[in-house]
C-alpha cells in the first residue's frame, strides 16, 4: 500500500538514492559522464556511507516542504517544494519517482498532496522547471508551458534543457 507522508531526516539516504537513480536515468541520460556527475552534485555519492556525503545529501533535499511516497517500507518517490519566487508563486522544486514505479499514480499522488497543502494556505499559482522527460506528466496534471525551453544549472553542471511551467488554481 502506498503512503504519502512528510519526509524525515532519517529518510535522507533512501530518498537520496531515489533522486540519484531517477535523475541520472531519466533526466541526465543524454549527457556525457563528466557532465552528468557535475549535475548530480552530492547525489553522485548517494550510496556512500561517509557522513560528509550523507550530510551533503540531506542538505540538498531540504525545502519548505518535502514529501515521500513509501510502499512496503521503501521510499519510491520524493517531492520537494514550497519556495516562493520573486512573483510570490509557489515553486514545485523537484519530483522524482523510482523508474520501477512509474505510471502507478505515485507522482500524481505526491503532486496532489503538495498542491492541496498549499491551496489550503491560499496559494493559487504554482510554477516549476520541468525537464523534457517530465513535460508530458505536468501537462497531464494541468500545468502549462509558460516560456520557451531554457538550459539550467544543476549543482556544478550546466546545460540541462528545462521547460518553465505554471498552474493557476481557480
Amino acid at each position: 500500500m502506498l503512503a504519502i507522508r512528510p519526509y524525515h531526516q532519517r529518510d535522507a539516504a533512501r530518498a537520496g538514492m531515489v533522486i540519484a537513480d531517477t535523475y541520472a536515468a531519466f533526466n541526465l541520460n543524454q549527457m556525457a559522464v563528466e557532465q552528468r556527475e557535475l549535475m548530480l552534485g552530492p547525489f553522485l555519492h548517494a550510496r556512500s556511507a561517509e557522513e560528509l556525503h550523507q550530510r551533503a545529501i540531506a542538505a540538498a533535499i531540504r525545502a519548505p516542504t518535502v514529501l515521500v511516497a513509501e510502499e512496503a517500507g521503501n521510499i519510491v518517490g520524493v517531492l520537494r517544494g514550497g519556495r516562493m519566487d520573486e512573483l510570490r508563486r509557489t515553486v514545485l522544486q523537484s519530483l522524482f519517482v523510482s523508474g520501477s514505479h512509474h505510471r502507478r499514480g505515485i507522482g500524481r499522488a505526491l503532486v496532489k498532496e503538495f498542491e492541496g497543502e498549499y491551496v489550503a494556505r491560499g496559494v493559487t499559482v504554482f510554477k516549476l522547471l520541468a525537464t523534457m522527460h517530465a513535460v508530458p506528466f505536468y501537462l497531464a496534471h494541468g500545468y502549462r508551458k509558460s516560456t520557451g525551453v531554457r538550459n539550467i544549472r544543476s549543482f556544478d553542471g550546466v546545460g540541462l534543457p528545462s521547460q518553465p511551467m505554471k498552474k493557476v488554481i481557480k
